[in-house]
């Protein structure tokens, strides 16, 4: 097989605000890549929002539903941002790293609530923890980190402007290919 004509599926992780959305959608276009979103995927199965979801059946349910459009999801040409807990179940994380590339948007605790408190969206996000913005995302951040780790083949700083990540992960996808 001609490796040149090979395009790996390219998932994003990382926590909410880091910019997987923000990100993606340009990166798809540049790579001519489908943009995919497991959360919207999610939202249009169950037909409610993500908060609804977990009110009415719970974290767990929410996870299974996550971790089975995932697999649906997961198709060549295709970029996948994930939900930022994704990371959470092992199975997810060796699922991604044996069927495609996986890039963490890396960001800091401070980064994140500060972009989360912008986002009209925040509302429909249900809290993690029930604290304050900063230390939810600092407590998630310390949970989720080393698995974002874990399961990354690339490591952008997601602070940097979005033509420069483009740039970047572009250059290291094309390097890994």
């Amino acid at each position: 097989m001609n490796h040149q004509d090979e395009k790996p599926i390219i998932y994003l992780i990382g926590a909410r605000g880091a910019g997987k959305t923000t990100v993606g959608k340009p990166l798809a276009q540049a790579l001519l890549y489908d943009f995919i979103d497991t959360d919207a995927c999610v939202t249009e199965q169950c037909r409610m929002s993500i908060s609804q979801l977990v009110e009415q059946s719970g974290w767990r349910s929410f996870r299974e539903l996550e971790s089975d459009v995932l697999r649906q999801v997961s198709k060549p040409h295709r970029l996948v941002s994930t939900g930022g807990g994704i990371v959470m179940a092992p199975e997810n994380r060796a699922f991604m790293q044996s069927s495609g590339k996986v890039v963490y948007l890396r960001a800091s605790a401070e980064t994140l609530a500060e972009r989360l408190s912008h986002t009209p969206q925040a509302h429909q996000r249900p809290s993690l923890t029930g604290k304050c913005i900063v230390e939810e995302m600092a407590e998630v951040l310390s949970k989720r980190e080393p698995l974002y780790l874990e399961c990354a083949d690339i490591v952008v700083d997601a602070t940097c402007p979005v033509p420069e990540l483009i740039s970047q992960i572009c250059t290291c996808i094309h390097a890994a290919v």
